[in-house]
């Protein structure tokens, strides 16, 4: 390992604890929904989050003021935060509609139209490398729902729906990773992530309802609270890992996450007896999910050359 990283192995480990936080989530999320919306559990992430990282923001004097920001700026803080609300919802609503696996495995299409933004707005450039990547996870994706074809090309089903809605909420984090970029010129990522989870909060709160929390039995209890902090230790974990090791194996760290949600989701049917989160696999499937593993991390670490520079 090169020793302008000598910090590599802690970052390896965040990466991982990133990849298996994200993993884990719909897992929680599956049972949280039993008893709750996807509205309201994504409020009360939005919610805890806002809270905690605003306590360290207003001991670290670093909350954001955004009386001296252009209008331009205040618009992609809004289109951002709408992006990151719609992408959160729908994903609840995919691991409602479909399986823990499944969401996740679509959800990695995010990265994917992430890259085609930058190329696009950006003039960013995929090296062979990077292509051969994209074919891959694109080809793993149908290994993985081999025996589910059928019900992915018609939103007749609730699962070809799910994956529909998934797929959207994709888009919108892309959209939402393309207009961080932008932001975080002007803002530090912890001022700009707070700044979205208020945001959120105050977005959904017409169609919130907080109340609904004493339906939910102890485990459901366990369950919103650990999705309500993942997001944060998550985010944190992956934010310094990127600070000590290069973007590019970090990113492909993070594209395991699929296999934590596979185990996860083994481990959930056999333990906490969630069937339904478990995705029937077969040869054909294991593989799919490898190949979308692979496929992602050929994308991130792949050669890039140069974009041209600007006239």
């Amino acid at each position: 390992m090169p020793a302008s990283h000598p910090h590599w192995r802690l970052a390896l480990i965040l990466a991982l604890l990133t990849a298996a936080l994200w993993g884990v989530l719909p897992i929680a999320l599956r049972i949280v929904t039993g008893a709750m919306d996807p509205i309201t559990v994504t409020w009360y992430r939005f919610g805890t989050a806002a809270v905690l990282l605003g306590v360290y923001l207003t001991l670290s004097g670093g909350l954001p003021r955004l009386s001296g920001e252009s209008w331009a700026t205040r618009g992609l803080l809004l289109a951002a935060a709408l992006g990151l609300t719609a992408n959160y919802v729908l994903f609840v609503v995919g691991v409602q509609m479909t399986t823990p696996a499944t969401t996740v495995t679509v959800n990695q299409l995010a990265n994917v139209f992430l890259l085609l933004g930058g190329l696009l707005l950006f003039h960013e450039r995929f090296g062979k490398l990077q292509w051969c990547g994209l074919l891959i996870l694109l080809a793993g994706q149908l290994l993985f729902f081999n025996r589910r074809l059928p019900l992915l090309f018609t939103t007749d089903s609730r699962t070809g729906f799910g994956v529909v809605l998934v797929t959207i909420g994709s888009l919108c984090w892309a959209g939402y990773g393309l207009a961080q970029k932008q932001l975080l010129k002007r803002l530090t990522s912890a001022q700009v992530l707070w700044l979205f989870y208020v945001g959120g909060m105050l977005m959904l709160w017409p169609w919130a309802h907080p109340s609904r929390i004493t339906a939910l039995d102890a485990p459901q209890h366990v369950a919103l609270l650990f999705c309500a902090l993942n997001t944060l230790i998550a985010y944190g974990a992956f934010a310094e890992a990127m600070k000590l090791w290069q973007v590019t194996r970090v990113t492909a760290l993070v594209a395991t996450t699929p296999l934590f949600t596979l185990l996860a989701a083994l481990l959930a049917a056999s333990w906490l007896r969630l069937a339904s989160a478990a995705e029937p696999l077969n040869a054909l499937s294991v593989a799919g999910a490898i190949a979308v593993v692979a496929g992602s991390a050929l994308c991130a670490l792949g050669s890039r050359r140069p974009a041209p520079a600007a006239p």
